[in-house]
């Protein structure tokens, strides 16, 4: 954990990796302190726990800070994998039941790529037909075009071409005749 200051002042507290989008603009995960006492237990000294939240956008010119929406976004499941202005992660449902693939660019309204993905029927609880342990790793991406590969077992991995606004899905095929040359 650490401080956000601006100004000598504490703004936020943060924690992991700082993400430069620009000279000027970065992205950092919120941090917060939540009181996590029982009823039962003493009222006159909480007990604090601390938490993962969203992510933050930081303009260092200006010292605004402002919370960057990522639909979908668990603060415990989800991890975001950065590049450029483009963010990408696995994100659950509001009943936990799928898992979307979602590209996101910064100070947009809607994201780019929101697609479900399949989840091997070895990973779902068959009592409640949630995921087990959600299998969806850190998305990789590549440049030269900008592309961004999930991966929910090791057959399983859907890429997506991301060319401005517009997104292609890649097919393994596509991806091998594109190794090859």
């Amino acid at each position: 954990m650490r401080a956000l200051l601006i100004d000598t002042r504490v703004k936020e507290f943060t924690f992991g990796p700082v993400h430069d989008i620009t000279d000027r603009l970065f992205a950092v995960r919120r941090a917060f302190r939540v009181n996590d006492s029982l009823p039962q237990e003493s009222a006159s000294l909480p007990h604090w726990k601390w938490e993962a939240g969203g992510w933050l956008l930081v303009d260092r010119a200006t010292g605004r800070v402002a919370p960057i929406n990522l639909p979908d976004f668990d603060s415990v499941y989800s991890e975001v994998n950065w590049y450029r202005d483009y963010a990408a992660y696995c994100g659950l449902s509001e009943d936990g039941k799928k898992i979307f693939a979602v590209v996101v660019e910064i100070n947009r309204r809607k994201p780019i790529v929101r697609m479900p993905l399949a989840i091997p029927k070895s990973e779902i609880d068959s009592a409640n037909d949630l995921p087990l342990n959600p299998p969806c790793h850190l998305p990789d991406w590549q440049r030269d075009p900008a592309r961004a590969t999930f991966e929910t077992s090791p057959s399983s991995k859907t890429t997506f071409v991301i060319r401005g606004r517009f997104v292609d899905l890649v097919n393994d095929e596509e991806e091998d005749e594109q190794a090859l040359r």
